[in-house]
């Protein structure tokens, strides 16, 4: 948690480089589980806009947690998924991709639950801050 709010946007930058670069040989697994490319269009700009975050999959969906370190604004890749939900996704090497749809953690606090088991800081993120914090859910095409 201490690296994600002091050089954790930093890092992460360099991480979707490396993760591109090698085809997710370097950067899709990592201490705290395995990491995934969200790729979204800028709300403003237009523009496509790369993260790295952490994932859990069940039953051929993607889930990512729009944490933000805790932080008390929402994620930019959050706020872009909610004006646009056509996303692009790589895990490891396969790319695809996907419908985005955010849903607050309180309105579904049995998968929230389940998410917070998975990766405790998600949980710990949110004691941070007075926000909500919304999970995304990735659903691949024919799912």
């Amino acid at each position: 948690m201490a690296i994600d709010r002091s050089i954790g946007r930093t890092i992460y930058r360099w991480h979707v480089h490396l993760y591109r670069l090698t085809r997710g040989v370097i950067g899709h697994k990592s201490p705290v589980g395995p990491m995934l490319i969200l790729e979204t269009r800028g709300r403003k700009s237009g523009l496509p806009r790369s993260v790295t975050l952490l994932y859990y999959e069940k039953d051929h969906h993607y889930f990512v947690v729009a944490s933000n370190g805790g932080r008390p604004e929402h994620p930019e890749w959050l706020l872009n998924v909610r004006q646009n939900p056509v996303v692009n996704v790589q895990v490891g090497s396969r790319r695809f991709g996907a419908t985005a749809r955010a849903i607050l953690s309180t309105d579904d606090p049995i998968l929230w639950n389940e998410l917070v088991h998975y990766y405790g800081g998600w949980g710990d993120y949110q004691q941070l801050t007075d926000r909500t914090i919304s999970l995304v859910e990735l659903v691949p095409p024919g799912n």
